[in-house]
């Protein structure tokens, strides 16, 4: 294991049409622009049918050529996310073959022909465009953010998807302020320990639900006000001791299906469920009129590409983050790093709910 504290969608694709197959994107068959050809391959992670890790294959894919809006990144780093294994899963549905993966960071190679904000050799990243499990990845140059000096392809990667969540979580979805309760779920979790430090820098108050000792230790660490073990103790029952009745201002709750119900419960009188995610599985349909009897409660199920919209929302969301992390206001943990070849590895382990923190592979 590899453990580091700091401090504390483009698609791989050849020339020609692509079917729908398992969502709705595609490409045309216009010709590369003639500022790169590469009749080189790669590795990259492809799945060719829906199911579990065991679909991940490690294949040999033509190096991409960029579109006039794209740049080709030699990938340094990876992302390893929940909704990478929803999408593998069927879940998320996407067209079938593709290569995984949402997030990463690298090197420029090529720009297409109407790039001229980015050159070879920028350091770069990117979430919300599929294909990073590669090493290289074509990404439209407007969802590209370069990388400081200060932070490392490592630390941007690790960053993008679960940093840009938690940020828009604690200062949009919910804008949390000095005073406010939190209830956090799967708080030493990727998205989890960033968020609670958000939190905590803002002043709200963290009540943070994880699983072993071990993981309660990192959310303490992270700023966490109070830690509940939800596999020994009732997390609703010890949260409205916590508040004195009175309930949490805001659950963020990225687990689902196991906590849902009892996360509503915990919510004071127009307080906000936050569910960002399902990694117990999917919320079942439930009445509306609960909200109305349980205090005219707000629900909302949020989404990174919703937030990131505009290239201007992205831009300031990310530079956001890595300023806080090159002035040591928030700090990384890079849980696991594994080969790209590994990619069934590190979602096994992510589906254990062995990991804590973010898992990143290496090409």
């Amino acid at each position: 294991m590899v453990v580091l504290w700091d401090g504390f969608l483009g698609e791989h694709r050849v020339p020609g049409k692509f079917s729908y197959d398992c969502g709705s994107f595609g490409w045309s068959d216009e010709s590369p622009p003639a500022r790169y050809e590469s009749n080189s391959n790669m590795k990259a992670i492809q799945v060719k049918q829906c199911g579990g890790p065991d679909v991940l294959q490690l294949v040999d894919l033509p190096v991409p050529q960029p579109k006039p809006n794209e740049a080709v990144v030699k990938v340094a780093a990876s992302g390893v996310n929940f909704i990478d294994i929803y999408q593998c899963e069927g879940r998320y549905k996407v067209p079938l073959p593709f290569v995984l993966g949402q997030e990463g960071a690298g090197t420029i190679t090529a720009v297409g022909s109407d790039v001229k904000s980015l050159k070879a050799g920028d350091r770069v990243a990117w979430s919300s465009i599929l294909g990073s499990y590669a090493e290289y990845a074509a990404v439209p140059a407007e969802r590209l953010v370069q990388i400081p000096q200060a932070v490392s392809d490592q630390q941007a990667a690790a960053t993008m998807l679960q940093g840009m969540t938690a940020h828009y979580l604690a200062y949009d979805t919910f804008p949390l302020k000095r005073g406010q309760t939190a209830l956090v779920h799967a708080a030493a979790g990727g998205v989890g320990l960033l968020l609670v430090q958000l939190a905590h820098n803002i002043g709200a108050r963290i009540i943070a639900t994880v699983s072993t000792e071990e993981k309660a230790k990192l959310a303490r660490q992270a700023g966490a006000d109070e830690v509940i073990l939800y596999t020994q103790t009732d997390f609703e029952a010890e949260t409205k001791r916590l508040t004195g009745g009175h309930g949490v201002d805001v659950v963020y709750d990225s687990v689902g299906k196991t906590t849902f119900e009892k996360g509503l419960n915990v919510l004071r009188p127009r307080g906000m469920m936050v569910l960002f995610g399902g990694s117990s599985g999917a919320v079942p349909p439930f009445d509306l009129i609960q909200l109305s009897q349980k205090g005219s409660l707000y629900v909302t199920r949020p989404t990174l590409v919703s937030y990131t919209a505009t290239t201007e929302e992205l831009q300031a969301r990310s530079s956001a983050l890595f300023k806080m992390i090159a002035e040591g206001k928030l700090k990384l943990r890079i849980e696991h790093i594994y080969p790209l070849a590994d990619a069934a590895v590190a979602h096994r382990d992510l589906l254990g709910r062995k990991t804590t923190g973010k898992l990143l592979l290496i090409p």
